[in-house]
């Protein structure tokens, strides 16, 4: 083949996107392979697959601050706006500095994904800045949120695209995207954002959300597994507002978490690791690094660990196709959104291991955001143990009717979610029609 007809052909696995690299096409290329494996489960709808190839919008801003020390600092910022046919975008805000577009653009899609499956009114966007917000002062932080939330201001809004913390980020940056966005509107918008301060219209429960939808993921297919979560095991990559969480509340339902990895360290304790002990270890020095109560262990050794459940929780591209050939546990539940690739996939369903996708697993987060965004809308804000039912009948009505489309089309359900998901996203693109 010439290297003219390769990067044409690099280019159709992209999706027909110019400003996409086809000698580095992750995790972009990720995403457009799931959404081929539909395919052929979209009858008529199939003239439409292409919209979800095409993100409708892609905005990468230059944010310049002034340093503490008086020079001038530049950064690249992105929001993207993938398809917002069934409702305004949503997505989190990440701050990161491996950040790129293309990334960004995979999260977005998966958002769509995600928001579809579950059947909330969104359709799905994403948003980051490249860059280590913790080699940023308070100040500079600052200077740069309300500058980046300032040049994305032109697409956002709380009927139009809703930002939410992500990794980097949390409810203390979407304060201020809230403040900035208000300001320059002239009014305050609580709507414009989600994952905000309670004093700020935030969602009580919101926090723990995402973890706790995980946790509940776990727990319905253990019960499809026939899987005890008494003594059931445990092993979590991340150990954040997500892995964290899933992590203590596993363990507070009779679990073992045996293993735990963070970006400072991977630990091990086979009689089980205090996870309360653990979080709180976290919170004072930063990491796992150093806790005293489990002993390191080489990071390839942690995937290969015999558990329950493996819970990957950090960032996208974790399972390999190598990884995914040693791994040890029953169900793979993934907090993390695209922690593993397309063959990687492949590898654990021949192996018998089942996955949990993350446009299921980690949906409590945007789930609990949408009640935020309804509770702000209307003024009227909704006790703790509410929201968490409410959580819990949607998660639960979600995997329900994603485990049912596996079992009648004897697919995984990643390609279940999919299924679903990507028909009601065409659906509605197929009613309104092209304009003009």
């Amino acid at each position: 083949m010439s290297n003219d007809n390769a990067n044409q052909s690099g280019y159709a696995k992209l999706g027909g996107l110019s400003y996409l690299n086809p000698a580095a096409p992750e995790p972009w290329a990720s995403f457009i392979e799931q959404i081929e494996r539909v395919r052929p489960y979209l009858g008529p709808l199939e003239r439409w697959i292409e919209t979800l190839k095409h993100p409708k919008r892609t905005l990468i801003v230059d944010v310049p601050i002034e340093r503490d020390d008086g020079t001038i600092a530049h950064f690249e910022g992105y929001r993207v706006q993938h398809n917002l046919s069934r409702g305004p975008g949503k997505g989190g805000i990440r701050y990161h500095p491996a950040v790129t577009l293309n990334e960004v653009m995979a999260l977005a899609g998966w958002m769509t994904v995600k928001n579809a499956a579950i059947g909330l009114p969104f359709g799905g966007a994403k948003g980051g800045i490249r860059v280590d917000p913790t080699a940023l002062s308070p100040g500079e932080l600052q200077r740069m949120t309300r500058r980046f939330t300032s040049e994305i201001g032109l697409i956002i809004g709380p009927d139009r695209d809703i930002p939410a913390p992500d990794v980097g980020t949390n409810a203390k940056i979407m304060a201020m995207m809230m403040d900035t966005f208000s300001m320059n509107r002239g009014g305050t918008a609580t709507g414009v954002v989600t994952g905000k301060p309670i004093a700020l219209g935030g969602s009580l429960g919101r926090q723990e959300a995402t973890g706790r939808g995980v946790y509940l993921c776990a727990r319905e297919a253990g019960k499809h597994q026939q899987i005890p979560m008494e003594g059931a095991r445990v092993v979590v990559q991340g150990f954040g507002n997500v892995g964290g969480i899933a992590a203590r509340l596993f363990r507070a339902a009779g679990a073992r978490v045996i293993a735990a990895a963070d970006h400072t360290a991977t630990l091990v304790n086979e009689a089980g690791i205090d996870v309360p002990a653990a979080q709180a270890w976290v919170a004072a020095n930063g990491g796992l690094a150093g806790f005293p109560g489990a002993a390191p262990i080489d990071i390839e050794d942690f995937w290969q660990l015999e558990c329950e459940y493996l819970v990957p929780a950090a960032l996208e591209g974790q399972i390999t196709p190598e990884r995914a050939a040693r791994v040890r546990a029953r169900v793979v539940v993934e907090g993390a959104n695209g922690p593993t690739t397309p063959a990687a996939d492949d590898v654990l369903r021949e192996r018998k291991v089942l996955v949990v996708p993350d446009v299921l697993a980690n949906a409590g987060g945007v789930t609990v955001s949408y009640f935020e965004w309804v509770q702000d809308f209307s003024s009227f804000f909704w006790t703790e143990d509410e929201i968490n039912a409410r959580l819990e009948r949607i998660m639960v009505s979600a995997f329900d009717a994603i485990w049912q489309v596996a079992l009648e089309k004897q697919v995984p359900l990643r390609t279940a979610a999919f299924i679903i998901a990507c028909h009601r996203v065409l659906e509605a693109r197929a009613e309104r029609g092209l304009y003009p």
